[in-house]
């Protein structure tokens, strides 16, 4: 079994973070302070730690015709558990850098992928495999 990991990451309002997380994302909240959040991300602990001055860094790459934005993080989730959350962010009015979609088309590591950001700029990518074992593939 995978181990869970850890991010720790700036965001310039708690509350948006809050809102964005805990409502649109659907991740249940943990410990919390006046300057931090902990969330639980499909198992993975993540904390928006608040920073007034934070800007998202606004660097992107071209991977297979799109811009990417770096850095950013997110999950690999399963495919149906993917369409949900696709779902429900474009349902919650958020713009996605790049629209859910299937990339590597017919290559090793074909994927289902989205980019959207949060409200204080941090870019995240969810993605899925139909077949786990693409994951790293070549």
């Amino acid at each position: 079994m995978l181990r869970p990991f850890h991010l720790a990451f700036p965001v310039h309002d708690l509350a948006a973070a809050r809102a964005f997380y805990g409502g649109t994302l659907g991740c249940a909240e943990g410990r919390s302070a006046e300057t931090w959040i902990d969330f639980d991300l499909f198992g993975h602990q993540i904390v928006a730690h608040l920073d007034p001055a934070a800007k998202p860094v606004a660097v992107e790459n071209a991977v297979d015709g799109h811009e990417v934005p770096v850095p950013h993080f997110g999950v690999v989730l399963t495919m149906d558990d993917w369409r949900v959350l696709a779902d429900r962010v474009a349902a919650a009015g958020v713009g996605f850098g790049i629209e859910p979609h299937i990339r590597f088309v017919g290559q090793p590591g074909e994927q289902a992928t989205m980019f959207f950001r949060d409200p204080s700029g941090n870019a995240l990518e969810f993605k899925a495999f139909a077949d786990d074992s693409q994951l790293f593939a070549t």
